[in-house]
């Protein structure tokens, strides 16, 4: 299955974003365009001076992921995120409703030695929703590397099955491409 890159048209990708009505579906987002790799060595949690942030693509390509969302009529329970400024502000611009952090979700790109125990926590938390609950995840390239295998680009939304059988599988990846 390969990503189809959309254009920046919020409604090009409403009939794929509709599946999240789907009982068992659940977005996990790559947060969108921010500059660079990683973080630089000064990085803090709680100061977003200190870490890799979203440029004007990242915010508008952010805005433009919610915005299919709408147009496709999904109708969103919960917006989580990683702790990182990137991903809250890529989850704040969706525009889908109140955003959560969960800490399955913060990178560990520096630290993959946390890989497996907070995937195994991904993994129960959403094993864990009530069938018929929305949920947007907005994370970043190591987690949902690790969830699903899948490389992902920045802000390229990959729609999860969650089976009742103890699995989970990527049904479908969408990426409405930052503008230049």
């Amino acid at each position: 299955m390969a990503a189809i890159c959309l254009p920046s048209l919020p409604t090009a990708a409403d009939a794929r974003f509709a599946r999240l009505s789907e009982p068992g579906i659940v977005a996990i987002v790559r947060h969108a365009h921010a500059p660079g790799t990683g973080d630089p060595a000064s990085f803090t949690l709680d100061d977003c001076a200190t870490q890799r942030n979203l440029g004007a693509r990242g915010r508008q390509q952010a805005r433009e992921i919610g915005a299919a969302i709408r147009t496709a009529g999904a109708t969103v329970d919960r917006v989580l995120t990683s702790q990182w400024c990137r991903c809250r502000d890529t989850a704040r611009l969706l525009d889908l409703g109140p955003v959560e952090d969960l800490p399955a979700l913060d990178s560990f790109f520096r630290s993959p030695a946390r890989a497996d125990r907070q995937t195994a926590d991904l993994r129960q938390f959403l094993f864990r929703l009530p069938p018929g609950e929305t949920v947007i995840m907005v994370t970043h390239y190591v987690n949902i590397r690790a969830l699903t295998g899948l490389g992902v680009a920045s802000g390229e939304v990959v729609l999860l099955k969650i089976g009742r059988d103890g699995t989970i599988s990527a049904v479908d990846e969408i990426l409405i491409a930052p503008q230049r």
